[in-house]
């Protein structure tokens, strides 16, 4: 059996990455990190990006700053890592 950390090895992504996906579509770590290994070899990253600027979104209407400028984080290094389609 793999482990959490074989599959988010094995996604192309990062954990923050990861917990983006998880945050955005409720569904717990491993299948986030399914999600998007499928999206980032099917040229999914726009729906990556998406993702985290939609939870980016919710973290300025809930007035949470600290989680919103630590999702803009995330966004930046997604894109400075998968610059394709970002």
């Amino acid at each position: 059996m793999l482990t959490y950390t074989e599959c988010l090895e094995m996604s192309g992504l990062n954990h923050d990455e990861i917990a983006a996906i998880v945050e955005h579509e409720h569904v717990d770590p491993l299948s986030a990190a399914a999600i998007g290994n499928y999206l980032l070899t099917h040229d999914g990253e726009q729906k990556i990006r998406k993702m985290i600027l939609d939870d980016i979104e919710a973290a300025a209407r809930r007035g949470d700053s600290a989680h919103e400028q630590e999702l803009l984080r995330v966004l930046a290094n997604f894109i400075l890592e998968h610059p394709q389609h970002s």
